[in-house]
Protein backbone atom coordinates (compact mmCIF):
# COMPACT_ATOMS: atom_id res chain seq x y z
CA UNK A 1 0.00 0.00 0.00
CA UNK A 2 1.26 3.44 -0.89
CA UNK A 3 1.44 5.34 2.38
CA UNK A 4 3.04 8.48 0.98
CA UNK A 5 1.09 11.62 1.75
CA UNK A 6 0.15 13.49 -1.41
CA UNK A 7 1.32 17.09 -1.17
CA UNK A 8 0.07 19.73 -3.59
CA UNK A 9 2.92 21.81 -4.98
CA UNK A 10 2.31 25.28 -6.38
CA UNK A 11 4.66 25.69 -9.32
CA UNK A 12 5.89 29.31 -9.49
CA UNK A 13 5.04 31.11 -12.74
CA UNK A 14 7.65 33.51 -14.08
CA UNK A 15 5.17 36.24 -15.05
CA UNK A 16 3.70 36.29 -11.54
CA UNK A 17 7.13 36.33 -9.91
CA UNK A 18 8.28 39.12 -12.21
CA UNK A 19 5.17 41.19 -11.49
CA UNK A 20 5.86 40.84 -7.78
CA UNK A 21 9.43 42.05 -8.28
CA UNK A 22 11.00 38.63 -7.71
CA UNK A 23 13.72 37.18 -9.92
CA UNK A 24 14.16 33.41 -9.52
CA UNK A 25 17.64 32.00 -10.04
CA UNK A 26 16.57 29.37 -12.58
CA UNK A 27 14.00 29.01 -15.32
CA UNK A 28 12.79 25.42 -15.46
CA UNK A 29 12.22 24.85 -19.18
CA UNK A 30 9.55 22.12 -19.21
CA UNK A 31 9.65 21.40 -22.96
CA UNK A 32 6.90 20.03 -25.17
CA UNK A 33 7.36 16.40 -24.13
CA UNK A 34 7.57 17.36 -20.48
CA UNK A 35 4.28 19.22 -20.77
CA UNK A 36 2.25 16.97 -23.07
CA UNK A 37 3.66 13.42 -23.22
CA UNK A 38 1.76 11.34 -20.67
CA UNK A 39 4.80 9.29 -19.66
CA UNK A 40 7.21 12.22 -19.48
CA UNK A 41 4.90 14.44 -17.46
CA UNK A 42 5.68 12.07 -14.58
CA UNK A 43 9.36 12.96 -14.99
CA UNK A 44 8.43 16.66 -14.94
CA UNK A 45 6.43 16.21 -11.75
CA UNK A 46 9.25 14.28 -10.06
CA UNK A 47 11.82 16.91 -11.03
CA UNK A 48 9.60 19.68 -9.64
CA UNK A 49 9.35 17.73 -6.38
CA UNK A 50 13.15 17.57 -6.28
CA UNK A 51 13.44 21.33 -6.89
CA UNK A 52 11.09 21.97 -3.97
CA UNK A 53 12.91 19.44 -1.78
CA UNK A 54 16.16 21.31 -2.45
CA UNK A 55 14.58 24.74 -1.96
CA UNK A 56 15.72 25.90 -5.41
CA UNK A 57 14.65 29.36 -6.55
CA UNK A 58 12.94 28.70 -9.89
CA UNK A 59 9.97 29.51 -12.08
CA UNK A 60 8.34 28.21 -15.26
CA UNK A 61 7.02 30.20 -18.20
CA UNK A 62 3.74 28.28 -18.25
CA UNK A 63 1.62 29.23 -21.26
CA UNK A 64 4.35 31.64 -22.39
CA UNK A 65 6.71 28.72 -23.14
CA UNK A 66 6.54 27.63 -26.77
CA UNK A 67 8.32 24.69 -28.37
CA UNK A 68 12.06 25.29 -28.63
CA UNK A 69 11.98 24.70 -32.39
CA UNK A 70 14.47 21.81 -32.25
CA UNK A 71 12.25 19.40 -34.15
CA UNK A 72 11.39 22.01 -36.79
CA UNK A 73 15.07 22.68 -37.50
CA UNK A 74 16.01 18.96 -37.63
CA UNK A 75 13.10 18.39 -40.03
CA UNK A 76 14.37 21.17 -42.30
CA UNK A 77 11.81 23.88 -41.48
CA UNK A 78 14.32 26.64 -40.73
CA UNK A 79 11.76 29.43 -40.90
CA UNK A 80 9.59 27.80 -38.24
CA UNK A 81 12.63 27.19 -36.03
CA UNK A 82 13.68 30.82 -36.22
CA UNK A 83 10.15 32.00 -35.45
CA UNK A 84 9.98 29.71 -32.41
CA UNK A 85 13.44 30.68 -31.20
CA UNK A 86 12.95 34.44 -31.51
CA UNK A 87 9.55 34.26 -29.81
CA UNK A 88 10.96 32.33 -26.85
CA UNK A 89 14.02 34.55 -26.62
CA UNK A 90 11.88 37.69 -26.55
CA UNK A 91 9.94 36.28 -23.61
CA UNK A 92 13.00 35.08 -21.69
CA UNK A 93 14.97 38.28 -22.26
CA UNK A 94 12.00 40.34 -21.10
CA UNK A 95 12.14 38.42 -17.81
CA UNK A 96 15.96 38.76 -17.73
CA UNK A 97 16.41 34.97 -17.52
CA UNK A 98 20.02 34.02 -16.77
CA UNK A 99 20.00 30.30 -15.96
CA UNK A 100 17.88 27.51 -17.45
CA UNK A 101 17.38 23.88 -16.39
CA UNK A 102 15.70 21.35 -18.67
CA UNK A 103 15.16 17.59 -18.62
CA UNK A 104 15.19 17.41 -22.45
CA UNK A 105 18.62 17.07 -24.12
CA UNK A 106 17.17 18.27 -27.45
CA UNK A 107 15.99 21.51 -25.90
CA UNK A 108 19.21 21.69 -23.86
CA UNK A 109 21.24 21.59 -27.06
CA UNK A 110 19.05 24.14 -28.85
CA UNK A 111 18.87 26.60 -25.95
CA UNK A 112 22.59 26.33 -25.23
CA UNK A 113 24.12 26.19 -28.69
CA UNK A 114 21.62 27.65 -31.16
CA UNK A 115 19.72 30.41 -29.33
CA UNK A 116 22.89 32.55 -28.94
CA UNK A 117 22.73 33.17 -32.71
CA UNK A 118 19.46 35.05 -32.07
CA UNK A 119 20.53 37.01 -28.97
CA UNK A 120 19.50 34.32 -26.51
CA UNK A 121 22.47 33.98 -24.15
CA UNK A 122 21.82 31.76 -21.12
CA UNK A 123 23.60 29.39 -18.75
CA UNK A 124 21.86 26.12 -19.63
CA UNK A 125 21.86 22.99 -17.49
CA UNK A 126 20.58 19.53 -18.31
CA UNK A 127 18.89 18.13 -15.22
CA UNK A 128 21.59 15.46 -14.90
CA UNK A 129 24.25 18.18 -14.64
CA UNK A 130 22.16 20.12 -12.13
CA UNK A 131 21.52 17.07 -9.94
CA UNK A 132 25.22 16.14 -10.03
CA UNK A 133 26.04 19.72 -8.97
CA UNK A 134 23.64 19.42 -6.02
CA UNK A 135 25.31 16.16 -4.97
CA UNK A 136 28.80 17.67 -5.17
CA UNK A 137 27.70 20.70 -3.12
CA UNK A 138 26.27 18.39 -0.45
CA UNK A 139 22.73 19.66 -0.95
CA UNK A 140 21.41 16.41 -2.42
CA UNK A 141 22.15 13.49 -0.18
CA UNK A 142 21.49 10.05 -1.64
CA UNK A 143 21.80 6.59 -0.18
CA UNK A 144 21.48 3.34 -2.08
CA UNK A 145 18.39 2.02 -0.32
CA UNK A 146 15.74 2.41 -3.04
CA UNK A 147 17.79 0.58 -5.68
CA UNK A 148 19.40 -2.02 -3.42
CA UNK A 149 19.76 -5.27 -5.31
CA UNK A 150 18.85 -3.69 -8.65
CA UNK A 151 21.09 -3.88 -11.70
CA UNK A 152 20.95 -0.72 -13.79
CA UNK A 153 22.37 0.47 -17.09
CA UNK A 154 22.39 3.91 -18.70
CA UNK A 155 21.53 4.81 -22.28
CA UNK A 156 23.35 7.94 -23.53
CA UNK A 157 21.01 10.43 -25.26
CA UNK A 158 22.71 11.64 -28.46
CA UNK A 159 22.13 15.34 -27.85
CA UNK A 160 23.57 15.14 -24.34
CA UNK A 161 26.43 12.73 -25.05
CA UNK A 162 27.86 13.03 -28.53
CA UNK A 163 26.24 16.42 -29.06
CA UNK A 164 27.50 18.10 -25.90
CA UNK A 165 30.10 15.73 -24.43
CA UNK A 166 28.22 15.04 -21.22
CA UNK A 167 28.76 11.41 -20.26
CA UNK A 168 29.78 11.52 -16.61
CA UNK A 169 27.08 13.53 -14.81
CA UNK A 170 24.33 10.90 -15.31
CA UNK A 171 26.71 8.10 -14.35
CA UNK A 172 27.87 9.93 -11.20
CA UNK A 173 24.22 10.29 -10.11
CA UNK A 174 23.57 6.60 -10.73
CA UNK A 175 26.70 5.62 -8.81
CA UNK A 176 25.30 7.59 -5.86
CA UNK A 177 22.05 5.66 -6.15
CA UNK A 178 23.12 2.09 -6.84
CA UNK A 179 26.02 -0.33 -6.46
CA UNK A 180 25.34 -2.43 -9.54
CA UNK A 181 25.64 -0.22 -12.64
CA UNK A 182 26.76 -1.93 -15.83
CA UNK A 183 27.69 -0.47 -19.20
CA UNK A 184 26.26 -1.64 -22.48
CA UNK A 185 28.77 -2.87 -25.04
CA UNK A 186 28.18 0.37 -26.96
CA UNK A 187 28.24 3.33 -24.59
CA UNK A 188 29.37 6.96 -24.29
CA UNK A 189 30.71 8.20 -27.66
CA UNK A 190 30.07 4.77 -29.19
CA UNK A 191 26.48 4.51 -27.91
CA UNK A 192 23.81 3.67 -30.45
CA UNK A 193 21.00 6.19 -30.98
CA UNK A 194 17.54 5.17 -29.76
CA UNK A 195 16.20 6.06 -33.19
CA UNK A 196 14.12 9.16 -32.48
CA UNK A 197 16.64 11.98 -32.84
CA UNK A 198 16.59 14.39 -35.77
CA UNK A 199 12.79 14.56 -35.89
CA UNK A 200 12.58 10.81 -36.61
CA UNK A 201 9.88 10.53 -33.95
CA UNK A 202 7.42 12.19 -36.31
CA UNK A 203 8.03 10.36 -39.60
CA UNK A 204 7.87 6.87 -41.03
CA UNK A 205 10.96 4.72 -40.46
CA UNK A 206 13.59 4.50 -43.18
CA UNK A 207 13.66 1.30 -45.24
CA UNK A 208 15.60 -1.52 -43.62
CA UNK A 209 15.27 -4.85 -41.87
CA UNK A 210 15.35 -3.67 -38.25
CA UNK A 211 14.13 -0.67 -36.27
CA UNK A 212 16.92 1.28 -34.55
CA UNK A 213 15.33 0.95 -31.11
CA UNK A 214 15.19 -2.85 -31.57
CA UNK A 215 18.92 -2.85 -32.32
CA UNK A 216 19.50 -0.79 -29.19
CA UNK A 217 17.28 -3.09 -27.12
CA UNK A 218 19.62 -5.95 -27.96
CA UNK A 219 22.41 -3.98 -26.24
CA UNK A 220 20.13 -3.31 -23.25
CA UNK A 221 18.99 -6.92 -22.98
CA UNK A 222 22.55 -8.25 -22.99
CA UNK A 223 23.19 -6.43 -19.68
CA UNK A 224 20.32 -8.35 -18.00
CA UNK A 225 19.50 -5.14 -16.13
CA UNK A 226 16.42 -4.48 -14.03
CA UNK A 227 16.28 -0.81 -15.03
CA UNK A 228 17.50 0.98 -18.16
CA UNK A 229 17.91 4.63 -17.27
CA UNK A 230 17.52 7.55 -19.65
CA UNK A 231 17.64 11.32 -19.45
CA UNK A 232 15.60 12.19 -22.53
CA UNK A 233 11.89 12.00 -23.43
CA UNK A 234 12.51 10.62 -26.91
CA UNK A 235 14.88 7.91 -25.61
CA UNK A 236 12.27 7.01 -23.00
CA UNK A 237 9.58 6.53 -25.64
CA UNK A 238 11.78 4.45 -27.93
CA UNK A 239 13.20 2.21 -25.21
CA UNK A 240 9.83 1.75 -23.52
CA UNK A 241 8.46 0.63 -26.89
CA UNK A 242 11.43 -1.71 -27.20
CA UNK A 243 10.76 -3.25 -23.80
CA UNK A 244 7.12 -3.83 -24.74
CA UNK A 245 7.97 -5.23 -28.18
CA UNK A 246 10.47 -7.70 -26.69
CA UNK A 247 7.94 -8.63 -23.98
CA UNK A 248 10.25 -7.75 -21.09
CA UNK A 249 7.79 -5.57 -19.18
CA UNK A 250 7.72 -7.98 -16.25
CA UNK A 251 11.46 -7.96 -15.64
CA UNK A 252 12.70 -4.58 -16.90
CA UNK A 253 11.72 -0.93 -16.42
CA UNK A 254 12.74 2.24 -18.24
CA UNK A 255 13.12 5.20 -15.87
CA UNK A 256 14.49 8.75 -15.97
CA UNK A 257 17.23 9.96 -13.65
CA UNK A 258 14.80 12.33 -11.93
CA UNK A 259 12.39 9.49 -11.21
CA UNK A 260 15.14 7.48 -9.51
CA UNK A 261 16.23 10.44 -7.39
CA UNK A 262 12.61 11.13 -6.39
CA UNK A 263 12.17 7.44 -5.56
CA UNK A 264 15.26 7.49 -3.37
CA UNK A 265 14.07 10.62 -1.57
CA UNK A 266 10.54 9.19 -1.20
CA UNK A 267 9.06 12.29 -2.79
Amino acid sequence: MDTKEKVKIEVPIYSELHAAGNAPEYLFWVGSAGAFDDRYTKVTRDFVKILHHLGVSYGVLGVEESDSGDTARRAGNEMLFQMQAMMNIEVMNAYEVKKIITCDPHDFNTLKNEYPDYDGHYEVWHHSQFLEKMIKEGKLKLTKKALAGKKITYHDPCYLGRGNGEYEAPRNILDALADDRVEMKRSKSFALCCGAGGAQMFKEAEKGNKEVNMERMEDVSETKCDIVVTGCPFCMTMLTDGIKFTEQEEQMKNMDLAELVALELKL
